[in-house]
């Protein structure tokens, strides 16, 4: 039976490898011109990891993060709910900052071993 030490010790683990994993995505989207405009915004409905611009066009990008791909892809954690909920919150952060694009786009950023591999207009 896991103690509430070894929990708390896990989350935060799992909490530090999902950063380095948005580190990572969001400086491979700036040495692509990319600027970032949010990263982890939050509203009651959830979260997005990367909010960013290249010209007129905005990006929500979420980011997953594994160790190894013993226990899959990180692209197969995006799922159908996850990506409407993904669209969902987008329209909240439009909305809420105003601001307008011309073009939007949904990617996913997987990182495994600390290689990012993005997935432009994933959905």
């Amino acid at each position: 039976m896991a103690t509430d030490a070894y929990r708390l010790l896990v989350t935060r683990a799992r909490r530090a490898l999902g950063i380095a994993g948005e580190d990572l995505a969001g400086a491979w989207y700036e040495r692509r011109g990319y600027e970032v405009l949010a990263r982890n915004w939050r509203c009651r409905r959830g979260e997005l990891d990367l909010v960013l611009r290249r010209g007129a066009t905005v990006v929500f990008c979420e980011v997953k993060t594994r160790s190894s791909l013993a226990f899959g892809s990180p692209f197969d954690a995006v799922t159908f709910d996850k990506r409407r909920r993904l669209r969902s919150l987008a329209a909240a952060w439009l909305e809420e900052t105003g601001t307008r694009a011309q073009e939007l786009r949904f990617d996913v950023a997987g990182v495994v071993e600390g290689t990012v591999e993005v997935i432009e207009a994933a959905f």
